[in-house]
C-alpha cells in the first residue's frame, strides 16, 4: 500500500487527538444500546467479566460496562482520549495503536469494538484479528461494528476506513479462527439500503 501503517496511525491519531472534547460532546449520547445487548447475550447472566473496550475513545461504553459490574479496560491509540478515560471513569485504559498490540494471552473473556476495526488496514487486519484471539480466553466474544462498503482509503482528512460488506468481513473473521454467531444491519428500522453499518458477533474457537 502507498500509504505506511505508522502514517495512517499518527494521522488518524492527531485528528482524533485534536477533537477529543468535540467527539465526547457528539458521541457521548449515542443510543448503542443494540450493540451492548448483542455483545453480552452470549453472556448470559455473567458479571464481572473482564472486556477489552477496542478503540474506547473517551469512555462512553467503558463507563457502561463499569455500571453492570464488569471490568473493563479502554485500549486506544489517542492519548487525550486516554487521559479521559482515566478522568471519566477511573478505569485502567492501554495506550496501544490497533495495529501493534501488545496484550497477554487469555486475559479477556470479550472484546468489544464498537464503530474501530474499520480504520485497521486491510494488509494488517488478520494480524489484529489474531492478537485479539490470542488474548481471548476460550470461548471469549469478539463484537465488530463498522461502516460497511466496499473500499478503502482515506474517507476524509485524517480518517482512514477499510469499509467491507458481510461476506469478506466474514471471510477475515473465519480465517483468523472466530465463528460467527449473529450479525445485523444498523440503524434498526431502515430498509437495508440505508442501513450502513454492519455489526457481528463472533466466538473465539481454540484447540
Amino acid at each position: 500500500m502507498s500509504e505506511t501503517i505508522d502514517n495512517i496511525d499518527k494521522i488518524t491519531f492527531e485528528d482524533y487527538g485534536g477533537n477529543a472534547e468535540t467527539f465526547w460532546e457528539r458521541t457521548k449520547d449515542h443510543d448503542v444500546t443494540q450493540n451492548y445487548a448483542a455483545f453480552l447475550k452470549p453472556f448470559g447472566d455473567r458479571t464481572g467479566l473482564d472486556i477489552l473496550d477496542f478503540g474506547c475513545g473517551p469512555g462512553r461504553d467503558v463507563a457502561y460496562f463499569k455500571s453492570l459490574g464488569h471490568n473493563p479496560v479502554g485500549l486506544d491509540g489517542t492519548p487525550e482520549f486516554c487521559d479521559m478515560v482515566r478522568e471519566k471513569t477511573g478505569m485502567p485504559v492501554l495506550q496501544q495503536t490497533f495495529n501493534d498490540l501488545n496484550l497477554a494471552e487469555n486475559s479477556f473473556d470479550g472484546v468489544f469494538a464498537n464503530a474501530s476495526m474499520f480504520h485497521v488496514p486491510s494488509v494488517n487486519l488478520h494480524k489484529v484479528l489474531t492478537d485479539l484471539h490470542r488474548a481471548l480466553r476460550p470461548e471469549g466474544i469478539l463484537f465488530t461494528s463498522n461502516p460497511r462498503g466496499d473500499s478503502e482509503g482515506w474517507s476524509r482528512p485524517g480518517r482512514y476506513g477499510n469499509f467491507m460488506q458481510f461476506e469478506k468481513s466474514l471471510r477475515y473473521l473465519e480465517k483468523a479462527g472466530y465463528e460467527l454467531l449473529h450479525h445485523y444491519y444498523r440503524p434498526p428500522g431502515l430498509p437495508i439500503e440505508q442501513q450502513n453499518w454492519l455489526a457481528m458477533v463472533s466466538k473465539a474457537v481454540k484447540n
